[in-house]
């Protein structure tokens, strides 16, 4: 969840120095699948081509389109192409993959519909010769078929978002957690992170709900708060989103109603930065998906290419996220601009070997 002016962020902040890694001619592993199967091998960026696919439409990965494009020109890649029409149905999802592979991509940046069933997908490309990362989301369980996943680290994240809810509360009262699908292990971890921050208040803080499943659009999330703030607006001192359209539906709702419900969101969607400006929503946590396409777009053309190795396959690194409230609604783009920088600096030093 972030919108499109996060896409200010461009691969200049980074500097030159996310491009002075030099080409060796180390081989691609064994990752690369069979030989009788393998995609062509790339040994410059010209002939990488670079497929980011998330599992559906979603405000969130708009900045992975635009950024994708500073990305081409900053690498010389062959060629990019962003596509969200799986419609979050795997099988779908699967099959766009397919189609991309046979048009010639051979790096793929994947958000995956399904986390319990993506490691088999991911399998599936790499037997092809292709090289995966997962972005913005990891796979359910310890195991990533992909080279790396790139994502925020979401239980921390709600973590933080719910501490900013206790504290606009005073440290005590009650609280509602909005998210997303309820089969979703990342929202499973989400429920995770409240859940350790209420439980650390030692009793002051009682949640009172947890609403899944409601952010599959702005409406579905736009009618779930209505009746919630209809049903039990009254004995509800916070909220606390961790999915994109129950926080813009839950800041919006709260300030029409005039309630003294004290609004957490994620993300960084105007209605929400302009709630924090005039004080009707507290705070709200974001998180960096313009970094996760620069960080790692470079990296799938370093590996495509045979210039880095992946140290520990399958890592799964935080993209971070950011806590913003009315001090820092300003400046806080500075902060992620300096993770991404740190980021592109630890996948140099320690995620990829490169020569």
């Amino acid at each position: 969840m972030i919108t499109t002016h996060a896409v200010r962020v461009g691969l200049s902040a980074l500097g030159i120095a996310a491009l002075v890694v030099t080409a060796g001619c180390s081989t691609r592993g064994a990752d690369a699948g069979s030989a009788g199967s393998a995609a062509p091998a790339a040994t410059s960026a010209a002939q990488v081509k670079v497929a980011l696919v998330p599992g559906g439409p979603h405000p969130y990965f708009q900045p992975w389109k635009q950024a994708l494009e500073q990305s081409k020109t900053q690498l010389g890649l062959g060629g990019v192409t962003f596509d969200e029409t799986a419609q979050w149905d795997q099988a779908k999802q699967n099959s766009v993959l397919n189609s991309l592979a046979a048009q010639g991509y051979n790096a793929f940046g994947i958000f995956g519909v399904s986390p319990t069933d993506i490691n088999s997908t991911f399998a599936d490309l790499k037997s092809k010769g292709l090289t995966v990362a997962s972005l913005g989301s990891c796979p359910a369980g310890d195991t990533d078929q992909a080279a790396f996943c790139l994502s925020t680290d979401v239980e921390s994240a709600a973590e933080k978002a719910t501490q900013a809810a206790i504290a606009a509360m005073g440290g005590h009262g009650v609280l509602v957690h909005l998210t997303g699908n309820n089969v979703d292990s990342n929202t499973q971890r989400r429920i995770a992170g409240v859940k350790k921050a209420i439980d650390a208040t030692g009793g002051k803080v009682r949640l009172l709900t947890t609403i899944t499943d409601i952010d599959t659009d702005l409406q579905t999330a736009q009618k779930a708060v209505s009746d919630l703030l209809s049903a039990q607006g009254g004995q509800i001192n916070g909220i606390v989103t961790t999915a994109y359209n129950p926080a813009v539906a839950a800041a919006a709702a709260v300030k029409a109603a005039g309630l003294p419900i004290k609004v957490v969101a994620i993300d960084d969607d105007p209605t929400i930065l302009a709630g924090i400006r005039d004080g009707s929503v507290a705070a709200t946590v974001t998180q960096n998906p313009v970094g996760q396409e620069q960080v790692g777009v470079w990296a799938l053309s370093r590996l495509v290419t045979g210039a880095c190795t992946v140290k520990t396959p399958g890592e799964s690194v935080d993209s971070g996220s950011f806590v913003v409230d009315a001090k820092n609604v300003a400046s806080y783009d500075t902060d992620r601009q300096a993770k991404t920088k740190d980021l592109m600096a630890q996948f140099q030093s320690s995620v990829l070997s490169c020569k």
